[in-house]
C-alpha cells in the first residue's frame, strides 16, 4: 500500500531530504517548502520506502500538488 505526500501550501521547494529507495520513518522531515520567506517542513505521513519523488529543488508547487509517494 502506498501513501501520497501532497504540498500543504503553495511555494518553492528549497530542499529535498529523500530520494527513491530511501527508508523513512513516520514524521521524518522529507522536504522543505518556502512561502513568503518562511520555510515549512513537510514530514512523512507514514514509515516506508520512498517510491517516487515528483519534485526537485527550485520547483514551484501549488497546494495539494503531489510531492512524493511512500510505499
Amino acid at each position: 500500500m502506498s501513501e501520497d505526500v501532497f504540498a500543504p501550501l503553495s511555494g518553492k521547494i528549497v530542499s529535498i531530504d529523500i530520494q527513491p529507495g530511501a527508508a523513512v520513518e513516520e514524521d521524518d522531515e522529507i522536504l522543505v517548502i518556502e512561502a513568503m520567506k518562511m520555510e515549512t517542513p513537510v514530514f512523512a505521513p507514514c514509515s516506508g520506502t520512498v517510491a517516487k519523488v515528483q519534485v526537485k529543488e527550485g520547483d514551484s508547487v501549488e497546494e495539494d500538488d503531489l510531492l512524493a509517494v511512500i510505499e
